[in-house]
């Protein structure tokens, strides 16, 4: 008798995995959301979602909790991309949160919108009674996140207790909430950066133009590289010059940082990913840097 050895390589492990976790979701939750930036992590989502109930269509809509300070291109591929899987888009507006009074916005030189997401976020899900939502988050990012399970918890106040955690064995996931709690999912938990890089590239995914090296006009601050853009309360001691960048992650234009790169395809993408040491939110995220703590006391409040 012959034997066969069946092999799976470890994208096809962490593919298999994802999706089994999106499938089981989506069967154990009423309303679940998938959180849509654009950026590259979600765009793996959104395709491992889509790879996982075809031929038909993703049984949920994705939202973008947009801070009115996103990079054009971003905003530009994200509509570009949901009409493409015939979607439902779902924006939560910052602005709007401000305009009600349910937020102030911050001032001064490290003024940014990206903490006020969390209430936008938080107001977002109450009003459409979301009771999982899907993000790309990853255990390799930051130290908090590292902290997280897959089926993260939160109370009826939308808060994570990292102390407080369901155990998870196996692919065994607790799924049990009371009216007013929900759960946030992070079926990439396993993956790296290297990872979605590299899944992308197999997959053939379109990815938002700021991801390959261009020249784009600058400023230093705190030594991250940050787009010379109206937001971003730029000093006179701080000189505008061009440079060739890329960026790793995308977020609000005010505190994401581009790095100096050459890469202009996919392959020299990975070929940088794979011979740095500085993860990508310690390199090029500014709201990261004002406390040790700052990622985990965000989460505490209800951050992504």
């Amino acid at each position: 008798m012959q034997r066969c050895d069946y092999l799976l390589s470890q994208l096809d492990v962490l593919e298999a995995e994802s999706i089994h976790i999106i499938r089981e979701v989506a069967a154990e939750f009423e309303r679940p959301v998938l959180l849509f930036s654009g950026g590259k992590d979600s765009i793996v989502m959104l395709h491992l979602a889509h790879k996982a109930f075809r031929p038909a269509a993703i049984p949920f809509p994705v939202m973008h909790v947009d801070t009115g300070h996103n990079f054009p291109e971003v905003l530009e591929f994200r509509d570009r991309r949901v009409a493409e899987l015939g979607v439902r888009l779902i924006v939560a507006s910052v602005q709007e949160s401000i305009d009600k009074g349910r937020v102030v916005e911050q001032t001064g030189r490290w003024a940014s919108r990206n903490r006020l997401q969390t209430t936008t976020l938080l107001d977002a899900i109450e009003e459409h009674r979301f009771d999982a939502a899907f993000g790309g988050a990853r255990r390799d990012e930051e130290k908090a996140r590292a902290k997280e399970r897959v089926v993260s918890f939160r109370d009826e106040f939308g808060q994570w207790d990292p102390k407080n955690q369901r155990p998870e064995l196996w692919n065994l996931y607790n799924t049990r909430i009371r009216p007013g709690e929900h759960v946030r999912v992070f079926p990439l938990s396993n993956w790296t950066e290297l990872d979605v890089w590299d899944y992308i590239r197999r997959e053939g995914l379109e990815i938002p133009s700021i991801y390959f090296a261009h020249t784009r006009r600058v400023f230093e601050r705190d030594g991250l590289l940050l787009d010379d853009n109206p937001y971003a309360n730029r000093g006179e001691d701080e000189p505008v010059f061009e440079a060739m960048v890329r960026y790793r992650t995308v977020g609000d234009m005010s505190c994401t940082g581009a790095v100096k790169s050459t890469a202009t395809t996919l392959d020299e993408v990975i070929e940088e990913i794979a011979a740095t040491r500085i993860t990508e939110r310690g390199q090029t995220r500014a709201d990261d840097r004002t406390s040790e703590a700052a990622m985990e006391d965000r989460k505490k409040e209800g951050y992504f």
